[in-house]
């Protein structure tokens, strides 16, 4: 399985559509906690569903469970909690829910995941503890590209 990651901010909707279809993106799992917001754009959604859809031939799903809880985000966005400390305590959260094994057993039939959240860059990103963590459940089976 690879297990692509990418981020919709500071990107325009075709250079996000293009980087799922050259990449061949088969599942992508939107692990934000809001896929609502009126803020995301394109990829609200039930409209990045439709797009993926029909732009990509990908298939969409909502996984909050692989999502910070909202305390968690906010204290971090608002400098309450570093970065270091925001990864242990998300580690926990997700080792709590049982969150990685689930994500395996759920979505191991795909070859090609693409993990979605906002950030631009996935080194202070939620998204990329996720792929590592699965990654290191399954290092023999999972390859992690950040798009």
């Amino acid at each position: 399985m690879k297990i692509y990651t990418i981020g919709f901010t500071k990107k325009s909707a075709e250079q996000f559509f293009e980087l799922i279809k050259q990449n061949q993106i088969t599942l992508l799992v939107d692990v934000r906690l809001n896929n609502k917001s009126q803020l995301a754009g394109f990829s609200k959604g039930t409209d990045l569903a439709y797009f993926l859809s029909e732009i990509c031939a990908t298939r969409y799903i909502h996984c909050d469970e692989l999502a910070p809880t909202k305390e968690l985000l906010s204290e971090y966005q608002k400098g309450y909690v570093s970065w270091e400390e925001y990864e242990r305590r998300f580690e926990e959260i997700m080792e709590q829910r049982g969150a990685y094994k689930a994500f395996l057993s759920r979505f191991s039939k795909y070859e090609r995941v693409c993990l979605l959240c906002s950030e631009e860059k996935a080194d202070h990103c939620h998204r990329r503890l996720v792929a590592e963590k699965i990654h290191s459940c399954s290092p023999d089976q999972v390859e992690i590209i950040h798009l």
